[in-house]
Protein backbone atom coordinates (compact mmCIF):
# COMPACT_ATOMS: atom_id res chain seq x y z
CA UNK A 1 0.00 0.00 0.00
CA UNK A 2 1.40 3.29 -0.80
CA UNK A 3 1.78 6.48 1.38
CA UNK A 4 -0.04 8.25 -0.78
CA UNK A 5 -1.74 7.95 -3.68
CA UNK A 6 -3.76 10.26 -6.26
CA UNK A 7 -5.49 9.49 -9.53
CA UNK A 8 -6.50 12.66 -11.54
CA UNK A 9 -6.41 15.05 -8.95
CA UNK A 10 -7.93 18.62 -9.72
CA UNK A 11 -9.26 21.35 -7.79
CA UNK A 12 -10.75 24.54 -9.32
CA UNK A 13 -11.22 28.33 -7.91
CA UNK A 14 -13.65 29.66 -10.07
CA UNK A 15 -12.16 28.97 -14.13
CA UNK A 16 -8.53 29.05 -12.80
CA UNK A 17 -7.38 25.39 -12.73
CA UNK A 18 -5.31 25.07 -9.20
CA UNK A 19 -4.45 21.53 -9.52
CA UNK A 20 -4.98 19.89 -12.76
CA UNK A 21 -5.72 16.34 -13.57
CA UNK A 22 -2.60 14.78 -11.84
CA UNK A 23 -1.48 11.19 -10.53
CA UNK A 24 1.40 10.32 -8.27
CA UNK A 25 1.77 8.18 -5.79
CA UNK A 26 4.30 8.10 -2.02
CA UNK A 27 5.99 5.03 -1.11
CA UNK A 28 5.95 3.68 2.58
CA UNK A 29 9.32 5.99 4.33
CA UNK A 30 10.02 7.98 1.03
CA UNK A 31 10.79 11.81 1.41
CA UNK A 32 8.72 12.87 -1.92
CA UNK A 33 8.81 16.43 -2.61
CA UNK A 34 6.65 19.20 -5.13
CA UNK A 35 9.25 21.80 -6.54
CA UNK A 36 7.72 24.39 -8.17
CA UNK A 37 6.75 28.71 -7.84
CA UNK A 38 4.63 29.90 -5.60
CA UNK A 39 0.98 29.51 -7.18
CA UNK A 40 2.09 26.15 -8.93
CA UNK A 41 -0.74 24.24 -6.98
CA UNK A 42 2.28 22.44 -4.21
CA UNK A 43 -0.03 23.66 -1.31
CA UNK A 44 -3.30 23.39 -2.63
CA UNK A 45 -2.35 19.76 -3.30
CA UNK A 46 -1.11 19.86 0.45
CA UNK A 47 -4.20 21.21 2.04
CA UNK A 48 -6.17 18.18 -0.19
CA UNK A 49 -4.04 15.84 1.11
CA UNK A 50 -4.55 17.10 4.26
CA UNK A 51 -8.37 17.17 3.95
CA UNK A 52 -8.47 21.23 4.47
CA UNK A 53 -9.75 21.74 1.23
CA UNK A 54 -11.88 18.72 -1.26
CA UNK A 55 -11.03 18.04 -4.74
CA UNK A 56 -13.04 19.30 -7.52
CA UNK A 57 -13.14 15.60 -8.94
CA UNK A 58 -10.45 12.83 -8.46
CA UNK A 59 -8.64 10.86 -6.23
CA UNK A 60 -6.77 11.08 -3.00
CA UNK A 61 -5.87 8.15 -0.73
CA UNK A 62 -3.30 8.78 2.38
CA UNK A 63 -2.37 5.78 4.18
CA UNK A 64 -5.17 4.18 2.24
CA UNK A 65 -8.11 6.54 3.40
CA UNK A 66 -9.95 8.60 1.33
CA UNK A 67 -9.54 12.54 2.06
CA UNK A 68 -12.90 13.10 1.07
CA UNK A 69 -15.12 10.37 2.78
CA UNK A 70 -12.57 8.94 5.72
CA UNK A 71 -11.70 12.57 6.25
CA UNK A 72 -11.05 11.90 10.12
CA UNK A 73 -8.91 8.54 9.70
CA UNK A 74 -6.71 10.34 7.77
CA UNK A 75 -6.09 13.46 9.37
CA UNK A 76 -5.65 10.71 12.77
CA UNK A 77 -2.43 9.09 10.92
CA UNK A 78 -0.82 12.84 9.17
CA UNK A 79 0.98 15.49 10.65
CA UNK A 80 0.67 19.04 9.22
CA UNK A 81 3.15 21.73 9.52
CA UNK A 82 2.25 24.77 7.25
CA UNK A 83 3.83 27.61 5.45
CA UNK A 84 3.31 30.10 8.15
CA UNK A 85 4.52 29.45 12.07
CA UNK A 86 1.29 28.58 14.64
CA UNK A 87 3.08 28.67 17.82
CA UNK A 88 1.97 30.98 20.20
CA UNK A 89 4.22 33.03 21.06
CA UNK A 90 3.46 34.27 24.54
CA UNK A 91 3.21 30.88 25.48
CA UNK A 92 6.29 28.75 26.19
CA UNK A 93 7.96 26.10 24.05
CA UNK A 94 6.78 23.42 26.25
CA UNK A 95 3.39 24.75 27.01
CA UNK A 96 2.35 24.72 23.19
CA UNK A 97 3.63 20.85 22.90
CA UNK A 98 1.07 20.43 25.83
CA UNK A 99 -1.10 22.21 24.07
CA UNK A 100 -0.46 19.97 20.45
CA UNK A 101 -0.51 16.80 22.54
CA UNK A 102 -4.25 17.79 23.82
CA UNK A 103 -5.67 18.74 20.76
CA UNK A 104 -4.15 15.84 18.94
CA UNK A 105 -5.87 13.46 21.91
CA UNK A 106 -2.84 12.35 23.20
CA UNK A 107 -2.90 10.05 26.61
CA UNK A 108 -1.77 12.25 29.50
CA UNK A 109 0.65 9.27 30.98
CA UNK A 110 2.74 9.87 27.92
CA UNK A 111 2.65 13.56 27.08
CA UNK A 112 5.44 14.33 29.06
CA UNK A 113 7.75 12.00 27.59
CA UNK A 114 6.65 12.40 24.20
CA UNK A 115 7.60 16.30 24.81
CA UNK A 116 10.60 15.45 26.09
CA UNK A 117 11.64 12.88 23.02
CA UNK A 118 10.76 15.43 19.92
CA UNK A 119 12.36 18.77 22.55
CA UNK A 120 15.17 16.40 22.22
CA UNK A 121 15.47 15.31 18.79
CA UNK A 122 15.18 19.15 17.56
CA UNK A 123 17.55 20.79 20.47
CA UNK A 124 15.34 22.74 22.26
CA UNK A 125 15.10 21.36 25.46
CA UNK A 126 17.29 24.11 27.53
CA UNK A 127 14.77 26.60 26.17
CA UNK A 128 11.87 24.74 26.55
CA UNK A 129 10.47 27.14 29.42
CA UNK A 130 10.98 30.36 28.16
CA UNK A 131 8.31 32.02 25.82
CA UNK A 132 8.11 31.94 22.23
CA UNK A 133 8.43 35.53 21.78
CA UNK A 134 12.35 34.92 22.75
CA UNK A 135 13.04 32.55 19.96
CA UNK A 136 14.68 32.89 17.05
CA UNK A 137 12.63 32.48 13.54
CA UNK A 138 14.47 28.87 13.55
CA UNK A 139 13.75 27.67 16.63
CA UNK A 140 9.83 28.69 16.27
CA UNK A 141 9.81 26.74 12.95
CA UNK A 142 12.08 23.45 14.72
CA UNK A 143 9.40 23.76 17.45
CA UNK A 144 6.64 23.56 14.88
CA UNK A 145 7.71 20.96 13.59
CA UNK A 146 7.66 19.31 16.63
CA UNK A 147 4.51 19.56 17.27
CA UNK A 148 3.35 18.06 14.25
CA UNK A 149 5.01 14.76 15.67
CA UNK A 150 3.89 14.78 18.82
CA UNK A 151 1.32 11.65 18.26
CA UNK A 152 3.41 9.82 15.78
CA UNK A 153 1.89 10.32 12.51
CA UNK A 154 2.72 7.66 9.83
CA UNK A 155 2.92 10.50 7.09
CA UNK A 156 4.04 13.94 7.80
CA UNK A 157 3.36 16.89 5.81
CA UNK A 158 5.87 19.88 5.75
CA UNK A 159 4.50 22.94 3.31
CA UNK A 160 7.93 25.70 2.68
CA UNK A 161 9.24 24.94 6.11
CA UNK A 162 12.23 26.88 5.62
CA UNK A 163 10.36 30.43 3.70
CA UNK A 164 11.96 33.65 5.34
CA UNK A 165 14.73 31.54 6.49
CA UNK A 166 18.64 33.21 5.75
CA UNK A 167 20.51 30.52 4.16
CA UNK A 168 22.07 29.49 6.90
CA UNK A 169 19.18 29.02 9.15
CA UNK A 170 17.41 26.63 6.13
CA UNK A 171 20.58 24.69 6.21
CA UNK A 172 19.84 23.76 10.02
CA UNK A 173 16.65 22.99 9.91
CA UNK A 174 17.47 20.68 6.91
CA UNK A 175 19.64 18.87 9.46
CA UNK A 176 16.60 18.59 11.71
CA UNK A 177 14.17 17.20 8.82
CA UNK A 178 16.64 14.33 8.14
CA UNK A 179 17.05 13.33 11.77
CA UNK A 180 12.85 13.19 11.97
CA UNK A 181 12.93 11.17 8.47
CA UNK A 182 15.61 8.83 9.96
CA UNK A 183 14.55 8.51 13.57
CA UNK A 184 10.69 7.79 13.11
CA UNK A 185 11.05 6.49 9.37
CA UNK A 186 7.65 8.07 8.79
CA UNK A 187 6.78 9.07 5.27
CA UNK A 188 7.40 12.85 4.31
CA UNK A 189 5.67 15.11 1.54
CA UNK A 190 7.60 18.54 1.33
CA UNK A 191 7.01 21.26 -1.25
CA UNK A 192 8.81 24.39 -1.63
CA UNK A 193 10.19 26.69 -4.43
CA UNK A 194 13.90 26.07 -3.10
CA UNK A 195 15.79 24.01 -5.88
CA UNK A 196 18.94 23.28 -2.94
CA UNK A 197 16.63 21.96 -0.42
CA UNK A 198 14.56 19.79 -2.77
CA UNK A 199 17.96 18.71 -4.31
CA UNK A 200 18.96 17.74 -0.29
CA UNK A 201 16.21 16.51 1.24
CA UNK A 202 14.53 14.57 -1.02
CA UNK A 203 14.72 10.67 -2.88
CA UNK A 204 12.08 11.51 -5.44
CA UNK A 205 10.92 14.79 -6.87
CA UNK A 206 7.91 16.14 -8.60
CA UNK A 207 8.26 19.48 -10.55
CA UNK A 208 4.54 20.89 -10.84
CA UNK A 209 4.12 24.25 -12.76
CA UNK A 210 0.54 25.65 -13.42
CA UNK A 211 -1.19 23.04 -11.48
CA UNK A 212 0.28 20.21 -13.86
CA UNK A 213 3.14 17.90 -13.02
CA UNK A 214 6.13 18.07 -15.17
CA UNK A 215 8.05 14.92 -14.39
CA UNK A 216 9.06 12.45 -11.38
CA UNK A 217 12.10 11.57 -10.31
CA UNK A 218 15.26 11.42 -8.23
CA UNK A 219 17.28 14.68 -8.07
CA UNK A 220 20.09 12.52 -9.69
CA UNK A 221 18.55 11.16 -12.01
CA UNK A 222 17.10 14.38 -13.35
CA UNK A 223 19.76 15.74 -13.56
CA UNK A 224 21.60 12.89 -15.65
CA UNK A 225 18.72 13.18 -18.26
CA UNK A 226 19.09 16.93 -19.52
CA UNK A 227 22.69 16.03 -20.63
CA UNK A 228 26.38 15.92 -19.40
CA UNK A 229 26.68 19.77 -19.58
CA UNK A 230 24.75 23.05 -19.96
CA UNK A 231 26.00 25.80 -22.30
CA UNK A 232 24.19 29.17 -21.79
CA UNK A 233 24.07 32.47 -24.17
CA UNK A 234 23.36 36.03 -23.41
CA UNK A 235 22.50 37.51 -27.01
CA UNK A 236 20.61 40.42 -26.31
CA UNK A 237 19.53 41.30 -30.28
CA UNK A 238 16.25 39.64 -30.58
CA UNK A 239 16.69 38.84 -34.73
CA UNK A 240 20.12 37.88 -33.71
CA UNK A 241 18.82 35.25 -31.25
CA UNK A 242 16.02 34.06 -33.40
CA UNK A 243 18.84 33.74 -36.06
CA UNK A 244 21.37 31.56 -34.45
CA UNK A 245 18.75 29.27 -32.79
CA UNK A 246 17.35 28.23 -36.05
CA UNK A 247 21.27 27.07 -36.88
CA UNK A 248 21.70 25.70 -33.29
CA UNK A 249 18.18 23.65 -33.91
CA UNK A 250 20.01 21.70 -36.59
CA UNK A 251 23.59 20.51 -34.73
CA UNK A 252 22.80 16.99 -34.09
CA UNK A 253 24.85 17.53 -30.77
CA UNK A 254 22.62 19.01 -28.77
CA UNK A 255 19.90 17.78 -27.10
CA UNK A 256 17.72 20.05 -25.76
CA UNK A 257 17.51 23.77 -26.52
CA UNK A 258 15.18 26.35 -24.54
CA UNK A 259 15.33 30.55 -25.08
CA UNK A 260 14.27 33.09 -21.60
CA UNK A 261 14.25 36.60 -22.34
CA UNK A 262 17.65 37.04 -23.43
CA UNK A 263 18.91 34.05 -22.97
CA UNK A 264 19.84 30.41 -24.49
CA UNK A 265 20.19 27.38 -22.56
CA UNK A 266 21.81 24.30 -24.30
CA UNK A 267 21.85 20.69 -23.03
CA UNK A 268 24.45 18.81 -24.69
CA UNK A 269 26.93 15.65 -23.44
CA UNK A 270 30.04 17.03 -24.60
CA UNK A 271 29.85 21.23 -24.03
CA UNK A 272 33.07 22.26 -24.53
CA UNK A 273 32.63 20.85 -28.54
CA UNK A 274 29.42 22.48 -28.74
CA UNK A 275 31.33 26.12 -28.04
CA UNK A 276 33.49 25.38 -30.74
CA UNK A 277 30.10 25.32 -33.12
CA UNK A 278 28.30 27.93 -31.29
CA UNK A 279 30.94 30.11 -32.28
CA UNK A 280 31.41 29.21 -35.74
CA UNK A 281 27.78 29.84 -36.45
CA UNK A 282 28.04 32.63 -34.55
CA UNK A 283 30.69 34.16 -36.88
CA UNK A 284 29.08 32.79 -39.98
CA UNK A 285 26.00 35.05 -39.36
CA UNK A 286 27.91 37.64 -37.47
CA UNK A 287 26.04 37.61 -34.39
CA UNK A 288 27.32 39.38 -31.22
CA UNK A 289 27.28 36.87 -28.29
CA UNK A 290 27.05 39.21 -24.60
CA UNK A 291 27.98 36.16 -22.17
CA UNK A 292 28.52 32.42 -21.88
CA UNK A 293 28.97 29.92 -19.26
CA UNK A 294 29.28 26.05 -19.33
CA UNK A 295 28.62 24.15 -15.83
CA UNK A 296 27.43 20.97 -14.84
CA UNK A 297 23.39 20.63 -14.83
CA UNK A 298 21.55 21.48 -11.44
CA UNK A 299 17.71 21.31 -10.77
CA UNK A 300 17.43 25.11 -12.11
CA UNK A 301 18.67 23.26 -15.75
CA UNK A 302 15.82 20.59 -14.99
CA UNK A 303 13.69 23.03 -14.31
CA UNK A 304 13.81 25.25 -17.25
CA UNK A 305 14.24 22.05 -19.47
CA UNK A 306 10.61 20.89 -18.81
CA UNK A 307 9.06 24.06 -18.50
CA UNK A 308 10.92 26.63 -20.56
CA UNK A 309 11.29 29.08 -17.77
CA UNK A 310 13.65 29.34 -14.53
CA UNK A 311 11.81 29.34 -11.32
CA UNK A 312 9.68 32.39 -10.68
CA UNK A 313 8.78 34.20 -7.18
CA UNK A 314 4.86 34.67 -8.04
CA UNK A 315 2.49 33.78 -10.43
CA UNK A 316 -0.20 36.54 -11.16
CA UNK A 317 -1.89 34.03 -13.15
CA UNK A 318 -4.16 32.65 -10.35
CA UNK A 319 -1.88 33.20 -7.07
CA UNK A 320 -3.89 35.93 -5.18
CA UNK A 321 -7.16 34.28 -6.01
CA UNK A 322 -5.95 31.32 -4.94
CA UNK A 323 -4.84 32.57 -1.46
CA UNK A 324 -7.95 34.15 -0.96
CA UNK A 325 -9.72 31.08 -1.90
CA UNK A 326 -8.00 29.26 0.23
CA UNK A 327 -8.19 31.99 3.71
CA UNK A 328 -12.16 31.94 2.68
CA UNK A 329 -12.16 27.69 3.38
CA UNK A 330 -9.99 27.85 6.44
CA UNK A 331 -12.12 30.79 8.21
CA UNK A 332 -15.37 29.06 6.98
Amino acid sequence: MYSIETKSLSKTFGNVKAVDDISFTVDSGEFFGFLGPNGAGKSTTMMILTTLLKPTSGLALVSGYNVVTQAKKVRQNIGYVQQETTVDEYLTGRENLILQARLNHISSDQINKRIDDVLNLIELSDKQNEPVVTYSGGMRKRLDIAGGLLHHPKVLFLDEPTVGLDIQTRRKIWEYIKKIHTEFGMTIFLTTHYMEEADQLCDRIGIIDYGKIQVIDSPKNMKNSVGNEILTLQIKDVDSRKSLISKLEKIQSISKITSDDDKITLFAPSGSDTIAEVFQLSSNLDIKIDTLSLKQPTLDDVFISYTGHEIRDEDSRFNRKHEHAKMKRLRA
